[in-house]
C-alpha cells in the first residue's frame, strides 16, 4: 500500500484516471481541475508545476487519486481511511508536498490530515457539496433573462470572477481560466429588465458526466432580488444541454441566503468538504 506522488499529469490520468472518473460526484474537483490541466497545459492555474497523487491498495488497485495546483490547497478525491493515514505520514517527508498551504477533502479526511500536519490553521471552511434532482423555476421568476456571456462582456466578468474570489478568500483564477469559461459558452449572464447585466453564473465542462455550477456572483447593489436564482437556473439547463448527466455545486455551509436558493431550484446535499489553510 502506497501513494505515489508525480509532476507528470498524463502518468496520473494513466493510473488514477479511472478510480476517479469511477466516482465523479465525489471527486468533481478532481476531474475538473485535471479536464483544466489536460486541455490548456500545465501552468493552466499558475506558474508553479501541479503535483499529483495516487494511492495504491494492497490488492495492487489504485483507489484514489489527490491533485494540487499551487497556489490552490491540495484537493484529496475519494479514498479509503488507510490512504488518509499514509498522506498524514506523507505530509512530513514527501518533498513534493513540502509547500502545500492547505487541504480541501472530506470533512472527516481533512481533519485528520489538519491535526497530522501540525501547523497553525485558520478557522476551517466547510463546504457542501450538492447535486441536482429535479430543476425548479426560481419562484418568484426574477424580472429579465439570461444570455451566454461573450468576448465583448470580458471586462465585466473579469471583474466579477475577481470580486467573487475576494469575497470568499480565493486565489483569482487566472485569465487564461476565464477566458476558457467565456470561449466555451460556460458564463451566463443575467440581465434586468433594461438588459444591464446583474448576476453571473458559470459551469465547467461535463468531466466523467458531471458538470459543476460556479461562481455563482451578484454584484452588492443588486442581491436579494433573485438574480442568482435566475442565473443559476439557466446555467444548470445550459449544463444539461451541454451534455452533463449530473449537475453539482458547493456552497458554504455558513452561508444560508445561496444555501436556500439552491434548495429551492431541486438540489440536494451530497456531502460536506472542509478547507483546512495555514494560519
Amino acid at each position: 500500500m502506497t501513494w505515489t506522488f508525480t509532476h507528470d499529469l498524463a502518468a496520473w490520468r494513466a493510473a488514477a484516471g479511472p478510480a476517479v472518473a469511477a466516482d465523479p460526484v465525489s471527486n468533481t474537483l478532481l476531474l475538473t481541475v485535471a479536464g483544466g490541466l489536460h486541455r490548456r497545459g500545465p501552468q493552466a492555474y499558475s506558474a508553479e508545476e501541479p503535483v499529483f497523487g495516487w494511492w495504491t491498495g494492497a490488492d495492487g488497485a489504485v483507489a484514489g487519486g489527490l491533485l494540487w495546483t499551487p497556489p490552490y490547497p491540495l484537493v484529496l478525491g475519494t479514498v479509503p481511511d488507510e490512504a488518509v493515514t499514509a498522506l498524514c505520514e506523507a505530509l512530513h517527508r514527501e518533498p513534493l508536498l513540502s509547500g502545500i498551504g492547505g487541504f480541501n477533502a472530506r470533512l472527516a479526511h481533512g481533519r485528520r490530515l489538519a491535526a497530522a500536519w501540525g501547523r497553525p490553521v485558520a478557522e476551517p471552511e466547510v463546504m457542501r457539496l450538492y447535486r441536482l434532482g429535479e430543476l425548479a423555476h426560481p419562484d418568484p421568476a426574477p424580472a429579465g433573462r439570461a444570455r451566454p456571456a461573450g468576448e465583448a462582456d470580458w471586462p465585466l466578468v473579469r471583474e466579477w470572477f475577481t470580486a467573487f474570489a475576494h469575497e470568499i478568500g480565493d486565489p483569482v483564477a487566472a485569465d487564461a481560466v476565464v477566458r476558457d469559461r467565456v470561449a466555451g459558452n460556460g458564463v451566463l449572464l443575467w440581465e434586468d429588465g433594461t438588459g444591464r447585466p446583474v448576476a453571473l453564473a458559470a459551469f465547467s465542462p461535463a468531466e466523467g458526466g458531471a458538470s459543476r455550477i460556479g461562481p455563482v456572483y451578484t454584484p452588492p447593489q443588486d442581491r436579494r432580488r433573485g438574480y442568482a436564482a435566475g442565473v443559476t437556473h439557466a446555467a444548470v439547463g445550459a449544463a444539461l444541454a451541454a451534455g452533463a448527466a449530473e449537475v453539482l455545486l458547493f456552497a458554504d455551509t455558513a452561508n444560508p441566503t445561496s444555501t436556500g436558493v439552491y434548495l429551492r431550484l431541486g438540489f440536494r446535499p451530497v456531502e460536506d468538504r472542509v478547507l483546512v489553510l495555514a494560519g
